[in-house]
């Protein structure tokens, strides 16, 4: 099993949830986040942290959002590790608060 990263991260990036991995299985790109099923160890320490409700368990995916976890398989392999927190993308308070959050 593993964490997903969902579409909610996009356009936002907050990475208050890599603040707390104990391992370092985020990657991102311009846009989003992206978890490597391969390094994470199933902790779920970043599913409270994400301001957009963007990371579920794998377990509990919406079946609207089941693509998301082949996404995270395949383009976290190809894009730099996100070991600490930063700042999210210009316009992300814009896009949680259109997110309803």
């Amino acid at each position: 099993m593993t964490f997903v990263v969902t579409d909610n991260c996009k356009g936002c990036r907050f990475t208050d949830c890599v603040a707390v991995c104990p391992v370092e299985c985020f990657h991102g790109d311009d846009e989003m986040l992206y978890i490597d099923p391969e390094e994470c160890i199933d902790c779920g320490a970043c599913v409270p942290e994400c301001p957009v409700e963007a990371i579920y368990d794998e377990a509990q995916l919406p079946d609207d959002k089941s693509q998301w976890l082949q996404i995270n398989a395949d383009r976290a392999k190809d894009l730099p590790v996100v070991a600490e927190k930063g700042d999210p993308l210009p316009g992300a308070d814009e896009r949680k608060e259109e997110l309803g959050f």
